[in-house]
């Protein structure tokens, strides 16, 4: 008779002795997310790396075009161009508007700032997942470093926008200091939407396909090309609906970059409280945003 030998069954280790083991070894679980507090000291740590990811992305935007970093500026100029005669002039949006084309440039390159860090932020973990499967940093890292890239082209841009304000008559004043906290709370808000963005990009690739017609819609009701306070002012709309124009937290950071830099621009067309509402929406989705992002940290880079 043929005699049969049974091999015991493998020991199996539980899962608090194999837990103890690796704390007694200072060991711990690979691309574990870090508390907090600690995430935030480690994305302060990586500071210079943002800045520079940020700077190296933008020289190499336009570096295959013939005029290179001169498109930073064109881009937004032949875009205000376009408006200019779609709305100022085939639709009548410049009529009882002062400065219209100063109005019109200011919200054309404000609402490209928030726009482009949107997309970018949208692309930030799943068009780089070779760089977040191959090193290891606070993820949140790239979603930021994206919206400092488009806060840069903002800048090269804004030279531009005050020759064409001089060469229009607008004069430098003190409140052109104002666009200072303008942009710093702009850019918090860009940062913080990208980062949800940035969130739901990496699990659903096919958003970004997405997001343009949805940018597209927001821009046309964010009152690039016309104005806010002449709509609500001059049409009986519903309450709600004026409050949702004014609150529009784009048409927030407009309206304060144009009532910084356009002395013709004056407090009366800014909706209520419009500094404590920009300062809401910067804390809300920057503060928000970034605790959102940080909660899928494990799962960036994986599947």
């Amino acid at each position: 008779m043929s005699q049969v030998l049974h091999t015991p069954p493998p020991t199996q280790v539980p899962a608090d002795d194999l837990a103890a083991l690796a704390a007694r070894h200072g060991l711990s679980v690979s691309g574990a997310r870090p508390s907090l507090p600690e995430y935030v000291r480690q994305l302060w740590a990586r500071r210079h790396f943002i800045t520079a990811f940020a700077t190296a992305k933008l020289t190499a935007q336009y570096s295959q075009a013939k005029l290179g970093q001169v498109w930073q500026v064109m881009t937004p100029l032949l875009n205000a161009a376009v408006y200019y005669f779609i709305f100022g002039v085939l639709l009548g949006t410049k009529h009882g508007v002062k400065d219209y084309i100063p109005f019109l440039v200011t919200g054309v390159f404000i609402w490209t700032f928030t726009q482009s860090s949107i997309m970018a932020g949208t692309r930030a973990i799943s068009g780089n997942l070779g760089l977040v499967r191959a090193l290891h940093f606070p993820r949140a890292a790239l979603p930021i470093s994206f919206c400092l890239q488009q806060l840069q082209q903002l800048l090269f841009s804004m030279a531009a926008l005050l020759v064409i304000l001089l060469c229009f008559g607008v004069p430098v004043t003190a409140s052109w200091l104002l666009a200072v906290p303008a942009l710093v709370l702009q850019f918090t808000f860009n940062a913080g939407v990208s980062m949800i963005m940035a969130r739901w990009g990496a699990k659903t690739p096919d958003i970004a396909q997405l997001m343009p017609f949805i940018l597209r819609t927001w821009m046309y009701v964010s009152g690039v090309m016309w104005s806010i306070d002449k709509l609500t002012k001059k049409d009986h709309l519903p309450h709600i609906v004026t409050v949702l124009l004014e609150t529009n937290p784009a048409a927030v950071y407009i309206d304060l970059m144009r009532f910084a830099l356009i002395d013709s621009f004056h407090a009366r067309q800014l909706p209520p409280h419009v500094w404590a509402t920009a300062i809401g929406w910067a804390l809300l989705f920057g503060v928000g945003g970034f605790i959102y992002f940080w909660k899928a940290e494990e799962t960036y880079g994986r599947g």
